[in-house]
């Protein structure tokens, strides 16, 4: 009944007389945002299917191959069959991209995990992931992906810079990491070993070989939206120069943010020089201050980084700083070669883990492990001094 009366009224409408330019208009463009959005939904669901049947003809290929006596001639059946197939239904599915199929299952075996990615990635984005060598690895971009809805463009981007040896996942024992992603993927639970990094790459602000703390604030702001970028999905600007006033003194904190996820705020502290003990005193009175007066009752206690130019392993480590909540890392205002900066990292990685591992008597206990890795880097020499 409704329906019949919205049509008689809109009938009428049109007979009125000829219909303005502006209604035509107005018309168009709602029809168009419909189409529009058709589309997108048949390119989503169209995406979805094929990476599916992608998936089914890898694991098909595979099971044929791995089955019996056939494995010797597993290249021979991929080669033949990828032929016919491109005969058939194209160059899409021949041998080159059979093969890439074929791997597609090998390093995403299980069915369940594959669906649940494509609620957010496409074909493209597994071309991306299918290459990395580390199943760690591989998980950590494909959930990373999949909970900050990257585009194949911004994936690229993050394996490029070698995201997920800066973050302090990567510096923990095999299994803490595999509860974490774990957690990650069942849960949603994102952990600030999952966000923070360590080192933070600030080449984009252009500074000069000599600069101040405000002058490194300064250009930070000034490129705030490339800094959020760098900093992770789920950072929001809150306040520069935050005051905090006690005793009738009052301290100035450089940056606050707010996580959304994590639902925490986000102090952070800018050092043109080394990180020095003193840094973490500081940084912790701040965190004691923000808990009592800016934490909301629905949010998790604030947690602080101390973005210094340089830093001692071994300092960091004695301090013990992550069960307090603070994170010291470096950052890079020109970008090293990649084989220098990959380097240093294997050598933080392995380092840290072979630490985590001993200090936890070879035993490592995933489910007590919710901020245990510090990120410890190799000393940089700083551009500028106070």
């Amino acid at each position: 009944m409704v329906a019949h009366q919205d049509s008689t009224v809109h009938s009428r409408h049109l007979l009125d007389g000829a219909p303005s330019d502006q209604e035509v208009s107005m018309l168009v463009n709602d029809l168009s945002s419909m189409i529009e959005g058709a589309r997108k939904q048949v390119a989503v669901t169209a995406n979805a299917v094929l990476t599916t049947l992608y998936w089914q003809l890898g694991h098909r290929v595979l099971t044929e191959v791995t089955g019996g006596r056939r494995a010797e001639y597993g290249g021979q059946i991929v080669s033949a069959v990828g032929r016919q197939l491109e005969a058939r239904y194209g160059r899409g599915f021949g041998e080159k991209n059979l093969r890439r199929m074929v791997q597609f299952a090998t390093v995403f075996p299980d069915a369940e995990i594959v669906a649940a990615l494509l609620r957010q990635l496409g074909w493209t984005h597994f071309t991306l992931l299918i290459p990395l060598n580390d199943p760690l690895k591989r998980e950590f971009y494909a959930e990373m992906c999949r909970v900050e809805r990257w585009s194949t463009r911004e994936l690229r981007q993050k394996i490029d810079s070698m995201l997920f040896e800066r973050t302090a996942l990567s510096k923990k024992p095999e299994a803490l990491i595999r509860g974490e992603l774990a957690a990650l993927r069942e849960e949603g639970e994102l952990t600030p070993s999952l966000v923070f990094q360590d080192p933070y790459m600030l080449d984009f602000l252009e500074l000069s070989d000599t600069y101040s703390e405000k002058d490194l604030e300064s250009a930070i702001l000034r490129e705030i939206e490339r800094f959020l970028l760098e900093l992770g999905v789920g950072f929001a600007f809150v306040e520069r120069q935050k005051r905090i006033t006690l005793d009738g003194d009052d301290y100035y904190l450089d940056l606050l943010f707010f996580h959304r996820r994590m639902r925490r705020l986000v102090a952070i502290e800018l050092k043109i020089g080394d990180f020095k003990p003193s840094d973490s005193g500081q940084m912790e009175l701040y965190l004691r201050w923000l808990d009592r007066h800016e934490r909301h009752p629905a949010e998790q206690a604030p947690l602080g980084i101390i973005l210094c130019a340089g830093k001692k392993r071994e300092t960091v480590e004695y301090l013990d700083l992550d069960a307090r909540g603070i994170h010291v890392a470096e950052y890079l205002t020109e970008l090293p070669p990649r084989e220098v900066l990959q380097e240093r990292l294997h050598r933080a990685i392995e380092s840290a883990r072979a630490r985590l591992e001993i200090s936890a008597g070879g035993d490592v206990d995933v489910a007590s492990s919710t901020h245990a890795a510090a990120i410890r880097g190799s000393k940089r020499r700083p551009k500028g001094r106070k």
